[in-house]
């Protein structure tokens, strides 16, 4: 552990203005991988195992593009649409037909598209480390803010999320849709009576959530290496965003997304061989404290 350099960091003002961006940025980008989970499990009671897979394909998709376009805009827009159509057709072909089968039966078929997904990868792009790289229009000299670094395409990657994030918050609160689908997460069978076909707002969901994680992977592509299986630890690290915001949560999985980013950021410097731990630990500590999460609610 390097504690004492932890102490020195926080004690600094540019110190903390720079881990403080890259954790704003770390958090923010797990937040919409899982925003996009949590809310596909809050209205379909599916665990999307194969989530992380859409993240990894959202990657893929905007490298392609950018190669073809040179617009950052076109790859980050071919991303996300993308990955939505094509959680759509996961959706519609092979998710709706286990739908309230158990969590085994779940399991197994997103560990299958998982495999298909990686091996489909390897056929089209290879099984090498591929990287876009920062596009030129964001190579622009850091912001310097208290003496500390905030690189220009950090500020512009927190700018985009945080823009999805209240987005998304304001679409759940305030438009027909949002009202559906948190209706539809507390009594399906209620809203279907009322004449609004389920069916519909289940594919909805399930591609708007398929589209966070494919936004989410296009705007990581040019600071993180784009590689078959990518999606496995951002999978993990949204399962402990959602135990520890709270399964069903949007505004716990933002809570706890910016508690990691943070962890992870300052960790680096403190005790970055215990990064992985510390987040095992601190999701250990809310189920003790707070089993229904920080934006759960607790069962009657």
């Amino acid at each position: 552990m390097e504690l004492t350099e932890l102490a020195d960091c926080l004690a600094t003002v540019s110190c903390l203005v720079t881990q403080t961006a890259a954790g704003l940025t770390i958090g923010m980008l797990l937040f919409l991988v899982a925003s996009g989970l949590t809310l596909i499990f809050g209205v379909l009671g599916i665990v999307n195992f194969a989530h992380g897979s859409l993240y990894m394909m959202g990657a893929y998709f905007a490298l392609s593009a950018y190669q073809v376009s040179g617009s950052f805009w076109v790859a980050a827009a071919v991303g996300t649409i993308g990955v939505a159509l094509l959680g759509l057709l996961f959706e519609r072909f092979l998710l709706a037909r286990i739908y309230g089968q158990d969590v085994l039966m779940q399991l197994l078929v997103c560990y299958g598209v998982i495999l298909i997904l990686d091996d489909v990868v390897k056929i089209v792009w290879g099984g090498d480390f591929l990287s876009m790289g920062v596009p030129d229009e964001f190579r622009q000299p850091p912001f310097i803010i208290g003496g500390g670094l905030v690189p220009y395409f950090y500020a512009i990657l927190f700018g985009i999320t945080a823009l999805i994030a209240a987005g998304l918050a304001w679409g759940m609160g305030h438009t027909r849709f949002g009202r559906i689908v948190r209706a539809a997460a507390i009594n399906p069978g209620m809203v279907g009576a009322l004449g609004i076909n389920t069916t519909v707002v289940y594919a909805a969901v399930f591609a708007l959530g398929a589209a966070l994680a494919g936004a989410a992977g296009a705007l990581s592509a040019p600071i993180r290496s784009v590689v078959p299986g990518a999606g496995v630890s951002i999978l993990i690290e949204s399962f402990i965003v959602t135990v520890i915001g709270g399964m069903g949560s949007v505004g716990g999985a933002l809570a706890a997304s910016l508690i990691l980013g943070f962890t992870r950021s300052f960790g680096s410097i403190g005790f970055p061989l215990f990064v992985e731990g510390a987040m095992f630990a601190i999701m250990a500590l809310v189920l003790l404290l707070k089993p229904s999460g920080l934006g759960g609610k607790r069962g009657s």
